[in-house]
Formats: structure tokens, C-alpha cells, sequence
């Protein structure tokens, strides 16, 4: 595998050198958690309160696809005796996934059943062509009864699409009214004027059912007007507002003093449960308030985007574990022979002891002893602890340097990957001594421990391995958790695969 070794940033890019951003973490007064310190568990929104409006919504559509079938079972040919509702048994479940897969039963802002119309005609006109196909495997006919014909199809259609319409558009009023009488409460990450418009918006337009209490900036400017909203503090408070309110949206608009620490704020909302939502400042991103972006929405006129859910939160998580497990456990049965071999080599090389243990910094900055094939033995713990790299180290034989040019030596953290450690794809870890030191430079390096730590990562395959920035490396490590799928793991291997076969030995 390419794996990222431990190794030094480049040229001009020293530990003691570098310069900190003016809102890092050593300008500001201490507080009474740390700044990087992750929320100590979610706060789940209730399910029944999350999964009201998408079940009610699915519903809607349920009932107005078998009212619609039944009618044009019936009302053109009335003589035809047939089993009531087959049809739906082909057409539900499609047409269910797919409004689901294009984002209709996704709770919005903005409730429009027109913005709709235009996916749910085309939607139900792909899954009835769907229909018409497996009525022609059985033998011409429809379904549940008589055949496909044109005046069918447009009674079906037609029919389905006026009741899902009227259906909708009665439920978004029902849901209108019950967000005026009770409206949650919210928090505004940012107090600058961008913040204050927003919140003086959610204030005066009950539709949206959000009633701001407060704004989340360790630095407010001082602006006057649009709202007496207080600002309640920093980062620090996030969590005991979100607790204390029962908060199950976050708004967080561009804009703020501190926009680093507003991102940071923004991510620890999403880790609470909340549910986020992201204004910008720029108007062009108008496509967002049309839909015609994935999440777009708009509020009053301002564009927003729906802040997707944490990595660890997706559905795909438990897929991406079992593959881990999998492949961990596969790999090593099957490299058994090479691990042997390897371990042979070492003890020839180096003496006893062929594994070299060492504390690294995992999943929400717990420690874990990572397992490696030793290519030299340090002097002792501090400089095991706290020398960065060993590339060119003098003391290192030949054996050694083959296993760390063909990454050999990393062999043995799949047994880490198996026991829950890590994870095949995912940041790489480091030592909590340089953890705590590149936390202090880089505002964001902390952040990349949200997910577990794995043996090759977007950064890797991208290049930056050995003497390269760290602040690069952290910037696609948060990359590739906030845009994680499982199918992005599966290229980042593939690429990992590619890369040994030209190893740069870093």
C-alpha cells in the first residue's frame, strides 16, 4: 500500500516557523472546554418529529398512485372483472424510490408544491414506462388487469399526478399552520449582517417554523438594527444551547469575525444531530433557492444549502466497516506468507522484537497502539514519541529501507483495521504529540479525527505523503470526510493499488 510514513513538512514549513492565522487557537484567551474538543455525544431529534413530514409526504403518494389505478381499471372498461390494485405492486415501490432518491420527501424550507410538479410528472411517467415493460414480459397485458393502452395511461397518469398535487398541496398547508403555532427554536452561527437579516427573517415569517433565540460568534461585530437578538458567546456554548433548547436546526450564514471558528461551529452542530443550514453571501448562488442544486433551498429570498449529515451518520457507514472487516481479514490470510517472510527478515536485520508499537491519535482524539514491522529501534520513547522522520536515518539497514520504500512495514495494521482502530480509507494518524502541535498551527487539523484514522486517505493519493504540508494534508483529509461515500473509498484504493507500483519510498 501507499501509505503516508511519518515525515517532516518541507522547507519553510517547520513546526517552529510556521505563522497562525489571527483567530487560531494560542490568540485567544482560554476557555472552559478546547477549542478542538468534539461534542461528547449527539442529540438525536426524536424520529417520530424527523420522519413525520417524509412519511406523510410517501403517503400522499401511495394513496393517490392506487386511487388513480383504480380508476383506470374501471371507469374505461367497467365490464372487465379484475383483482383489485395489482398494478400498484409494480408501480408503488419504484415510484416511491424514486421521488425518494430525487429529494421529494426531503423536509424543505420552502414548501411549494409547484417547484415539485415538474419531478413528480416526470417520476411517475418512468416508473408507468417501467410498468408498460413488465407488461409486455406478460404477455401484452397490464399488471393488474386489461391492456396498456393510450387512454389508460393518461387516466392513470393524470389521475395520479391531480391527486398527488391536491394531496401535497393540503399537507404543506396543514404543515404551515402547525409551524406558525410551533415554531422551534434555533441557533444563527454568525452575528454579522448577513446573520442578523436571516434571523430577523425566521422572526417575522412564522411559515418556516423556526423562532431564532440567539447567535454563536466569539467575535460579533458591532452592528445595529434588523434585530435584538443576543449573541450568546463562541464556540464553547454551542453545545450547552443545543442541549438546554432541545435546538434541531442551525442556520449558518457567512459573514462572521471569525469565520474558521463559525466553520468549526458549523461542524460540531452537525455531530449534535442538528440539522444545518448554510447561507452564503454571495446572491449568485441563486441556483441553490431553485432546487436545481442537490439540498438548494431558499429562505424568504435568501439562498441556503442543507449541510448533508456526518460522515459516520450516512447509511453507507456500516458498508464501508463491513468491508473493512473483510478485506482485513482477508488480507491477512492471504499475506500470511509475506508477513512470515517479513518478520524473518527483521529479526535478522534488527533483533528481537519485529514489531514496533506506537501511540497514535484516532477516532475523537483517543490513543491507540498502532502496529508496524520495526526497521530501526530508536534510541528510546522520546525519540520515538517525538522524532518526525527516519527516511534518511543512517542507522536504518537495508532491510529496512526496502519494507519502508514498498510500505511492507505497514502490513500489520490491518490487524488494527480488524480489531475497530482503523480503517482502511480514512486520514492517516499521527503521534499526540504532533496532533497537539498541529492543532495549535492549523485550525482545522482537528477536525480530521471525526472519523476513524485509515491506511491510505485522499491526501495520500493525491501526493502528500512524506515532506509535504500538513496544512494541505488536513485541508483534503476534511474533504474527504464531508464529501465521503462508499464509492469514493473504492477509488481511493484503487488508486492506493496503482501507487505501489511506483513507490517514492516517503
Amino acid at each position: 500500500m501507499t501509505i503516508d510514513h511519518d515525515s517532516v513538512p518541507r522547507p519553510g514549513r517547520s513546526l517552529s516557523g510556521q505563522r497562525r492565522p489571527a483567530t487560531g487557537l494560542l490568540d485567544r484567551p482560554a476557555r472552559s472546554a478546547p477549542r478542538n474538543a468534539p461534542p461528547t455525544r449527539r442529540h438525536r431529534r426524536p424520529v417520530r418529529s424527523r420522519l413525520a413530514l417524509p412519511a406523510a409526504l410517501a403517503a400522499v403518494d401511495a394513496v393517490a398512485l392506487c386511487t388513480a389505478t383504480g380508476i383506470a381499471n374501471r371507469v374505461l372498461d367497467p365490464a372487465v372483472r379484475v383483482e383489485p390494485l395489482l398494478g400498484v405492486a409494480a408501480l408503488l415501490p419504484l415510484l416511491l424510490l424514486l421521488n425518494l432518491a430525487g429529494g421529494l420527501y426531503r423536509t424543505r424550507l420552502t414548501l411549494s408544491v409547484l417547484d415539485e410538479l415538474p419531478a413528480l410528472a416526470v417520476r411517475a411517467v418512468v416508473a408507468t414506462a417501467f410498468a408498460v415493460t413488465l407488461a409486455g414480459c406478460l404477455d401484452g397485458r397490464w399488471p393488474d388487469s386489461g391492456p396498456a393502452t393510450p387512454g389508460r395511461l393518461t387516466v392513470l397518469l393524470g389521475t395520479q399526478l391531480l391527486l398527488a398535487v391536491c394531496g401535497r398541496a393540503l399537507l404543506y398547508h396543514l404543515v404551515r399552520r402547525i409551524r406558525r403555532s410551533r415554531p422551534s427554536p434555533v441557533l444563527v452561527l454568525g452575528a454579522g449582517r448577513l446573520g442578523r437579516r436571516v434571523a430577523a427573517a425566521l422572526t417575522a415569517r412564522g411559515e418556516y417554523g423556526m423562532r431564532p433565540i440567539g447567535f454563536v460568534d466569539p467575535d460579533p461585530p458591532l452592528l445595529s438594527g434588523d434585530t435584538d437578538l443576543p449573541v450568546l458567546g463562541g464556540r464553547e456554548v454551542l453545545e450547552r444551547e443545543v442541549r438546554r433548547h432541545r435546538i434541531h436546526h442551525v442556520v449558518a450564514t457567512a459573514g462572521a469575525a471569525d469565520e474558521a471558528e463559525t466553520a468549526a461551529a458549523l461542524r460540531d452542530a452537525a455531530r449534535l444531530g442538528c440539522q444545518v443550514w448554510l447561507v452564503p453571501a454571495l446572491r449568485e448562488y441563486g441556483s441553490l433557492a431553485t432546487g436545481r442544486i442537490p439540498g438548494g433551498d431558499q429562505l424568504w429570498g435568501f439562498p441556503c444549502l442543507r449541510v448533508g449529515r456526518p460522515a459516520m451518520g450516512r447509511p453507507g457507514w456500516a458498508a464501508k466497516r463491513a468491508l473493512d472487516v473483510t478485506a482485513a481479514g482477508l488480507g491477512l490470510i492471504a499475506l500470511a506468507p509475506v508477513l512470515a517472510l517479513c518478520a524473518l527478515a527483521v529479526r535478522f536485520d534488527t533483533g528481537p522484537g519485529v514489531l514496533f508499537r506506537q501511540q497514535r491519535t484516532g477516532l475523537d482524539g483517543r490513543v491507540f497502539t498502532v502496529l508496524k514491522f520495526r526497521t530501526l529501534r530508536p534510541s528510546n520513547e522520546h525519540e520515538s514519541a517525538t522524532r518526525w522522520n527516519i527516511a534518511q536515518d543512517h542507522r536504518m539497514g537495508t532491510v529496512g529501507k526496502l519494507m519502508r520504500r514498498s510500505s511492507l512495514d505497514e502490513l500489520p495494521q490491518l490487524w488494527n483495521v480488524l480489531r475497530g482502530d482503523m480503517s482502511l480509507v480514512g486520514p492517516r494518524p499521527e503521534r499526540p504529540y504532533f496532533v497537539m502541535r498541529f492543532s495549535q498551527a492549523y485550525p482545522e487539523y482537528a477536525d480530521r479525527h471525526r472519523v476513524p484514522v485509515g491506511l491510505t486517505g485522499l491526501a495520500q493519493v493525491n501526493g502528500l505523503r512524506g515532506d509535504t504540508s500538513i496544512e494541505d494534508r488536513a485541508r483534503f483529509d476534511n474533504r474527504y470526510i464531508e464529501s465521503w461515500s462508499l464509492w469514493q473509498d473504492v477509488k481511493i484504493l484503487c488508486r492506493t493499488a496503482a501507487l505501489m507500483l511506483h513507490p517514492d519510498g516517503s
